[in-house]
């Protein structure tokens, strides 16, 4: 028996084994939930630890697995040209190519990177400890190659350091691949996606995005009899209203029904007797450009659910409350009225609906799962006159991203109804 052919032939399997391990070691680490593994580590699992501490610095861990890899690869097929080199002579590394890529392709490529994709998180449990090993050991070489790398990238104007808001971006960013992927694959249903979503956006969007702008506010004179000034508070259903002074736009105070409520309670139901102004508390006025993230946070320290908002120069925009923006992640808040579903969004039997025009595109996009653009105009009447370059007259009829409108009323330069034709969703096999 010819040991030596045995154990060339024994240590060429154990290079391709180790091989095996460093291609499924790679794709295992590289495709891991960072997520999931945190979560595992916080639970006590010690592999989970490890797989951490390896994927902690990627391009480390990348570059022990692909020097381990490419020295194997080629040893392997070296040894196996010297092997065939003494029965095939000149025609031994033709044959050793043409093997070795097969071999090497199949068993030592994509056979372990495809069982590292099926059970990324078993394989990554059970390779990080030798991995770690290999890691360690090879570090002073992989080190080496890393700075002669970023040597070269920085003739070329790439740095290695990212800011503290690209690393937050592209976290927030990750975050949202993943809903959306996971919703798309059936793991993660639309409501959670749009929650998970809406807290993302929180840092994107403005007041001025979710602001109940002024013509639609509901506020109320100060001047008037105090008898009116209840009847106007009694009507409007609102536990917060401005109080203006000359005109509309100059607010001197908020008015919260509690404690009108307690002056009544006091006066012995008496309204005539009691100083209405005096109620009210400042107005607390926010730049329209302050973002919803910005404003949660402000609502939290001034503990307060009620803002007005002002633009650059100072004129009065509208007001924002904190039920704003929890619609933002939760989905627009349920009236307290009759019928079902919203009365500003009704669906007709043949598939179209009508539409208020002063409802925000991003809530129908939520609601109704449409793909509506929600970056420039906030309201679907505004995403009208913004595609339209004009404010249409009643019965015109428009044809924008898949979506059919038709005005069906305008109020003076408002367009107040709309009938939208949503495009039709080809069916699933």
């Amino acid at each position: 028996m010819d040991f030596t052919l045995f154990y060339a032939v024994g240590g060429m399997l154990l290079l391709l084994l180790a091989g095996a391990f460093f291609s499924g070691s790679e794709t295992a680490l590289t495709a891991v939930s960072r997520g999931r593994m945190h979560q595992l580590e916080k639970d006590g699992s010690i592999a989970a630890a490890k797989v951490n501490r390896l994927i902690a610095n990627r391009e480390r861990m990348i570059g022990a697995v692909l020097l381990g890899n490419t020295f194997i690869n080629i040893l392997a097929s070296s040894l196996a040209t010297s092997l065939l080199d003494t029965h095939f002579g000149p025609q031994a590394v033709a044959i050793s190519t043409g093997l070795m890529t097969i071999i090497i392709l199949v068993f030592v490529e994509v056979l372990p990177k495809t069982l590292a994709i099926a059970r990324t998180d078993g394989m990554a449990l059970t390779l990080a400890t030798p991995l770690l090993w290999v890691v360690a050991i090879l570090a002073p070489i992989v080190a080496t190659v890393q700075w002669l790398v970023w040597r070269v990238l920085f003739l070329f104007g790439v740095s290695s350091e990212q800011t503290d808001e690209e690393i937050s971006e592209a976290a927030h960013e990750d975050i949202r691949g993943s809903v959306a992927l996971h919703h798309q694959e059936g793991g993660v249903e639309r409501e959670h996606r749009n929650m998970l979503s809406g807290i993302l956006d929180l840092r994107e969007l403005k007041v001025s995005d979710v602001a109940l702008h002024r013509t639609s506010m509901t506020s109320i004179d100060a001047d008037l009899a105090p008898q009116e000034i209840l009847n106007a508070v009694m009507a409007s259903q609102h536990t917060r209203l401005p109080l203006w002074r000359g005109e509309p736009e100059n607010i001197i105070g908020v008015l919260h029904t509690k404690h009108l409520v307690q002056a009544l309670l006091e006066n012995k139901g008496s309204i005539t007797s009691i100083d209405i102004v005096s109620l009210a508390v400042q107005p607390w006025f926010v730049p329209d450009t302050t973002t919803l993230e910005e404003q949660l946070e402000a609502f939290r320290e001034r503990r307060s659910h009620f803002a007005l908002v002002v633009d650059e120069y100072g004129a009065l925009r509208g007001l924002v409350t904190l039920e704003d923006i929890l619609s933002e992640i939760i989905g627009e808040l349920p009236e307290d009225v009759d019928g079902d579903g919203r009365p500003d969004v009704r669906k007709r039997p043949d598939g179209s609906y009508l539409v208020v025009g002063a409802v925000a595109v991003r809530d129908l996009n939520r609601e109704l799962d449409w793909n509506l653009p929600d970056d420039g105009a906030t309201t679907i009447a505004g995403l009208i006159i913004q595609e339209a370059g004009t404010i249409p007259e009643t019965g015109q009829r428009f044809g924008f991203f898949g979506f059919k409108f038709e005005v069906l009323r305008r109020q003076r330069n408002q367009i107040t109804a709309l009938k939208v034709i949503p495009p039709v969703k080809p069916e699933k096999n």
